[in-house]
């Protein structure tokens, strides 16, 4: 029998077994209060215990036997709702949820499992918006990914900064989707705060590993962050003032039950509080002195959606963000002797600005009971540039000089995708779909002008810099989600993906498979293998997230990166409602690039494939996590064992080495408690193995040619530093412990909360950076008495960047 055959034989076999007396009860499971759709809310019905969940969309669809049904509908938080019907044919019917009293303000955190309905995905966790609000973090600013690094496996870079190192991976292997559309810098404040605003997002899920076929192009995660839609009953906001930033959101109908939108914005003000101080430092300087300067960021979501019809939806959604860093600086300086007199004026600028720009256009459909249509156009811009312009004007002459410095790089991504959910049985659901994007890179344009006014022909005006790289991708998916008995539940998946860049064509095929075997109703053994490419690179020279990271595509010199990961696991209930996890994991990666020795700047626009070399790293580890989610106490303990290594022919003398982020050991305990209605308190713990860092051990004079023989001189200024390994060294441990309460007030119009939280409450000096510093001895000399001889002594330096940080915010939810 052939492979086609035995397709065939097997879709016949699993139709008959669907199609016998059965008829489909489909619909959408949507918050009461709200309206909004509700994602991975538990439908099952409870006689025979067959379920399903909701997809992205809050559409469901469930094969019964015809006749009497007990359906319940349940999801986190919110109150199960339950129905009798006596299904004599296919029949739609949507489902409202209320919030439940005592669960609605939980800290909670969990995979998406239900009673009744296990699932095949490993390696994945819902995070409830819940969890932003409650854990104290740095400054009082809740934000999504601060959240994420406090998950088994998620390793954090460096202190305060919102980068995730997911499985041994680096930070371009993450990808992180928007509304379904990918952000390449998700960095505010260099690094320290994330782009998602969390008053604007209704789901988080995180994917480290089991991937479905459904995502791609990244090596290590996916982070997949959905807006809120709005409400369609009434209008609701909430605005908040914090230290960093203030933030107002808003939303509600536009007709009532029919079309709804949401608002929501947020600016920080340090610019503003930097004008006082400016304006001290210019007092101090006197009258021919002026200096201004600042930081700010902002960004704005907007969603709107329609609906067409009880099959049909339509959504509009936004993002736009931008950070912006200035400093201007203009004095005038007076020279006056006999017989001459100068007056001149310098005037110095600078900026530093980058952003992203994301809209996308969706449409959904109910191709009938079994199944749901997406479709969607996207459009997604990012853009960074840096400005630099000295000029220098002789008041008396009329005369000026200037320089004048750009550089500028970006992205732009326009995108067409269709995606079907299908669903032939109760214990079989399918998805696929195909998409396609077309990628314009630039990779990094500089312009430099020097402008003489005395001697115009000496001017200078010229731009030079990598050429845009244009390419396209297209990749086509299909997943199949299906029982083979009841309780071994598989989900098997293909991914391929084409991409053409410079007259070269990457196709690619990426076999996902996922399997659950429930041993015990209370126990589960799981297993995943998948493989996965990605056909961008980032390239950094900062252990902090910065915007001159530079995103460029492979090219025909570097081929696609591609990684291969094993997991195995199991979950099991424990007494007192815990829950427990653990997942080993094996992932080797292929064609990775880092700059070579020496080569930090590739930023400069000219010839980045030069300064780059390819190798190959791996990863693996075990995680292990014990999680609460109900009762007033609540939270989870994390612990990671892992080891991350790299390889490259020229680098390290061809020697494996630890990864900058390998990590050996990893712990996270984060808990809440609810004492009332009125106040709550979190804390968070964290404990880590210090990173990899490279250091110099000796350091000796070179042998130079002196007076016209060989000879030897000490030259202090060019000293040559021997660095036995690449990451030779282990910073200290990092620990801290943050602290935050809550207060709660019911006023008139809302709810009125006070934030009080403290970061790094024992004040841990955890190292940022280290570098070698000298000390002074000085000692008598026995030669001389009464005088001394003075040497160094070289000692390593432990810079520290946040020591304990108070913070508070107000915010009134209305």
């Amino acid at each position: 029998m052939s492979f086609r055959h035995l397709i065939a034989l097997l879709a016949v076999l699993l139709s008959f077994k669907s199609a016998a007396q059965k008829v489909t009860l489909s619909g959408y499971v949507n918050d009461a209060k709200s309206g909004e759709r509700m994602i991975s809310a538990a439908v099952y019905e409870k006689n025979s215990f067959t379920g399903t969940t909701t997809n992205s969309y809050g559409f469901f669809s469930l094969q019964l036997q015809q006749g009497k049904n007990d359906i319940v509908v349940s999801f986190l938080g919110y109150q199960p709702a339950g129905l009798s019907l006596d299904l004599t044919g296919d029949t739609v019917i949507h489902f409202d949820l209320e919030l439940s009293a005592q669960q609605i303000d939980e800290v909670t955190i969990t995979a998406t499992r239900h009673s009744k309905v296990e699932s095949s995905q490993m390696s994945m966790m819902d995070i409830p918006i819940t969890k932003f609000i409650k854990l104290p973090v740095l400054l009082g600013e809740a934000d999504v990914l601060k959240v994420i690094q406090l998950l088994p496996g998620v390793q954090s870079g460096t202190e305060g900064t919102t980068g995730i190192y997911v499985r041994g991976g680096g930070p371009d292997q993450n990808l992180f989707l928007l509304d379904g559309v990918p952000v390449y810098n998700a960095s505010h404040l260099f690094g320290f705060l994330s782009v998602f605003n969390p008053d604007a997002v209704k789901s988080v899920q995180l994917y480290t590993g089991g991937f479905p076929a459904r995502y791609g192009e990244r090596l290590s995660s996916v982070v997949d962050i959905r807006m809120k839609e709005g409400n369609e009953k009434e209008v609701k906001g909430n605005f908040s003032i914090g230290l960093v930033s203030s933030k107002l959101s808003v939303e509600g109908p536009i007709i009532k039950d029919r079309t709804s939108f949401i608002i929501s914005a947020r600016r920080t003000y340090a610019d503003i509080l930097a004008i006082p101080v400016m304006a001290h430092v210019n007092r101090q300087n006197g009258n021919g002195y002026k200096t201004t300067g600042g930081y700010n960021f902002y960004d704005l979501n907007f969603k709107v959606n329609h609906k067409l019809s009880d099959r049909s939806r339509i959504y509009l959604s936004s993002y736009t963000g931008r950070d912006r860093a200035f400093f201007r600086e203009k004095s005038t300086i007076s020279i006056y002797s006999p017989g001459y007199s100068e007056n001149i004026e310098n005037s110095d600028k600078f900026s530093l600005g980058w952003g992203n720009v994301i809209n996308a256009l969706r449409y959904n459909y109910l191709l009938g009971n079994r199944l749901f249509a997406n479709a969607t156009v996207t459009y997604s811009r990012y853009r960074f540039d840096i400005t630099s312009k000295s000029e220098r004007r002789d008041l008396s002459s009329n005369t000026s000089s200037g320089e004048y410095f750009r550089y500028f790089s970006g992205i732009d991504d326009l995108s067409g995708r269709i995606d079907f959910d299908y669903f032939p049985s109760s214990d079989h659901s399918v998805k696929f779909g195909a998409a396609w994007t077309y990628h314009s890179f630039k990779p990094g344009v500089t312009r430099f002008r020097y402008d003489f006014d005395e001697f115009p022909n000496n001017d200078i005006d010229t731009v030079f810099g990598d050429e845009k790289i244009y390419a396209n991708e297209f990749i086509a998916y299909a997943e199949d989600n299906f029982d083979l008995t009841s309780r071994l539940k598989v989900n098997a998946g293909l991914r391929m993906s084409l991409f053409n860049v410079q007259d070269t064509g990457y196709l690619s095929f990426q076999p996902r498979l996922s399997v659950r075997w429930m041993v015990t109703d209370n126990f589960s053994l799981k297993a995943s293998y998948s493989k996965m490419n990605q056909f961008v690179h980032l390239l950094t020279t900062s252990a902090i997230s910065l915007p001159t990271d530079l995103w460029l595509p492979v090219t025909r010199r570097f081929e696609p990166p591609v990684a291969h990961q094993v997991a195995v696991g199991s979950g099991f209930r424990l007494p007192w409602r815990l829950e427990m996890t653990v997942e080993a994991f094996y992932k080797s990666m292929d064609n990775l690039i880092e700059y070579k020795e020496g080569a930090f700047f590739a930023s400069t626009g000219s010839g980045w494939e030069s300064k780059v070399e390819k190798g190959r790293g791996w990863a693996y580890g075990a995680e292990f996590m014990i999680e609460k989610t109900w009762g007033n106490t609540t939270g989870w303990i994390g612990y990671t064992i892992a080891r991350t290594e790299r390889q490259f022919e020229n680098l390290n003398y061809g020697r494996v080495f630890p990864a900058k982020y390998d990590r050996r050991h990893d712990i996270s305990l984060a808990l809440t408690h609810k004492f009332s209605d009125r106040f709550d308190m979190g804390m968070v713990w964290v404990f880590g193995t210090g990173n990899a860092a490279t250091l110099g051990v000796m350091e000796y004079p070179p042998m130079q040619e002196f007076g016209g023989r060989q000879g030897y001189y000490y030259n202090y200024f060019d000293n040559i530093t021997d660095y036995p390994s690449r990451n030779n060294y282990r910073t200290p441990s990092y620990h801290r412990l943050d602290l935050g309460v809550n207060f709660h007030k019911e006023k008139k119009n809302g709810v009125r909360t006070w934030n009080i939280s403290v970061y790094n409450a024992y004040n841990r000096l955890n190292p940022f950076f280290i570098l070698w510093d000298s000390v002074y001895h000085y000692e008598p000399d026995p030669n001389n008495p009464g005088q001394y001889i003075g040497y160094s002594e070289p000692v390593l330096k432990k810079i520290s960047l946040f020591p304990i940080i108070p913070s508070f915010s107000y915010s009134f939810r209305f």
